[in-house]
């Protein structure tokens, strides 16, 4: 094993985890002043832009107003004490094109929530940041 504990991921990195994956969180704002929300969403990966669909509620608000977020996932691996992590910060922005919904439609991405889910949020990506860190052996 290598003495590297923690390791930089390049923005390539990033992205292929992020399309190799379907689970996140999504951080927001519900309203100025408030505590920040965490939720779990599944999504895809859209071009270099995460996208998930929802229903009315506070993240389709948080779209509306085009409200700052952060996007989070991570992996570990317990036998080899290794972890990762990736973070988007951007925008989330409601999808409203009807060209751009029909093609988001035909796609991959199914909610694995209850509910319709009609309409689709994208993540307008600012920095995309991760890391990778290993635990030494004793």
């Amino acid at each position: 094993m290598s003495d590297k504990r923690y390791e930089t991921l390049t923005r390539l990195e990033c992205l292929e985890l992020l399309r190799r994956n379907h689970l996140g969180r999504l951080a927001f704002l519900e309203r100025v002043g408030v505590v920040p929300l965490i939720t779990p969403v599944n999504y895809v990966l859209d071009q270099d832009a995460v996208v998930f669909r929802t229903d009315p509620g506070s993240k389709l608000v948080a779209a509306i107003r085009g409200a700052p977020v952060a996007f989070e996932i991570d992996g570990v691996d317990e036998g080899d004490r290794t972890g990762w992590s990736v973070i988007v910060r951007g925008h989330a922005v409601e999808v409203t094109d009807a060209a751009e919904r029909e093609r988001l439609r035909r796609g991959p991405l199914e909610s694995w929530a209850p509910g319709p889910k009609s309409h689709y949020v994208r993540v307008q990506p600012g920095p995309i940041t991760g890391r990778r860190i290993r635990v030494q052996e004793r």
